[in-house]
């Protein structure tokens, strides 16, 4: 009996050839194809010295025809001076919130002919000087960076020597360096001024990691608030994380585990918001709720947040930069970009009757 189906031949394999990588080309290599000398090429490049249009020309097509692209980078490193690049460090690269500064601090250097270019941490104190020197070596213009180490010390050098630092989300310590910052601690004690005159009064603040300067402003002006309203001890209801310890989402499923759990909740970062998030599940109804840094679907859940333009952040902190670059002297500057509370429901509900 034959068969309905019919057998398909096997499909031929490939043939895959391995291109071995060739070398760059060289000012000798562009000045033998265009019938001049290196060093007339390196006029040509750098646009330095008399050369007449049609030797330019010929130099020019020569460079494209090889491909050639000048190694700016060496030439700066033989004559001691900078690139066009600004070095932009950031600490975990999986948070959205840097990316919307790095947005605006492009933008703004990109408006005075700057480059950024960006580096990471990944939050660890102990590689943030590594990462510095090694972005120091490549000879940036400047320095934009969110610290993460105890003492930032180690770049006063550099800043007399003229690199300009200015420090994104919390100040820099042992140095002298401009800074732009959020208005933490106000928008945490209004916040838990409006959950107060909802009735609240047994109010959890969770965040990580507990020593940051940001976190430490918005713990401030929570237990301010808590204070003004005759609540003097609110430990029992902080919960402040280091790494390795319990996660947000953990220290939510302790606080509500209470046998007096908190009627409401303020999470310090968009990372304890989704924690938070994750421990309430489908029941947000069970307490009051707002969240520092706004952050994805908040707005479909419903969750109240404490709100900025992270954008902002990164356009101010590359103005400082640019006016660093055109005068070194003078005071060191802070600016404190505003926030406001957005109103979604979460941080406005009452205190639950039976409470």
């Amino acid at each position: 009996m034959t068969s309905q189906t019919e057998l398909q031949p096997a499909p031929e394999r490939l043939q895959v050839t391995t291109l071995q990588p060739q070398s760059r080309a060289t000012l000798a290599d562009v000045g033998r194809l265009a019938g001049v000398s290196s060093k007339t090429v390196s006029r040509v490049v750098l646009d330095s010295g008399n050369v007449s249009k049609d030797t330019r020309d010929k130099v020019l097509a020569a460079a494209r025809s090889l491909r050639f692209r000048p190694n700016h980078l060496a030439r700066n490193l033989r004559h001691g001076s900078v690139t066009n690049t600004v070095a932009f460090i950031i600490g975990d690269l999986t948070n959205p919130f840097y990316f919307l500064v790095a947005a605006g601090i492009e933008r703004e250097l990109a408006r005075h002919g700057l480059m950024m270019i960006l580096a990471a941490t990944d939050d660890d104190p102990a590689s943030e000087e590594r990462v510095v020197q090694n972005l120091l070596d490549q000879r940036v213009r400047a320095l934009l960076m969110v610290p993460i180490a105890a003492d930032q010390g180690y770049l006063e050098g550099e800043r007399q020597l003229g690199t300009p630092v200015v420090c994104i989300d919390r100040p820099a310590r042992n140095l002298i360096a401009d800074s732009v910052v959020l208005g933490s601690f106000e928008a945490t004690a209004e916040a838990v001024r409006g959950l107060i005159r909802a009735g609240h009064r047994r109010i959890a603040f969770v965040c990580s990691p507990a020593a940051l300067y940001t976190h430490q402003e918005r713990l401030r002006g929570y237990r301010q608030a808590l204070r003004e309203a005759g609540v003097l001890d609110s430990s029992p209801w902080e919960r402040l994380e280091n790494p390795g310890g319990p996660t947000a989402e953990e220290s939510v499923r302790d606080l509500l585990a209470m046998s007096e759990p908190p009627t409401a909740i303020i999470a310090g970062n968009n990372h304890a918001s989704l924690g938070v998030v994750r421990a309430l599940g489908n029941h947000f109804d069970r307490l009051a709720f707002i969240g520092f840094d706004d952050f994805e679907l908040a707005d479909a859940l419903g969750i109240s947040v404490i709100a900025y333009d992270p954008a902002e952040l990164g356009r101010r902190a590359a103005q400082l930069v640019i006016a660093r670059l055109n005068d070194l002297i003078g005071p060191p500057q802070q600016i404190e970009i505003a926030t406001h509370l957005i109103h979604r429901g979460s941080g406005e509900l009452l205190v639950p009757r039976d409470q």
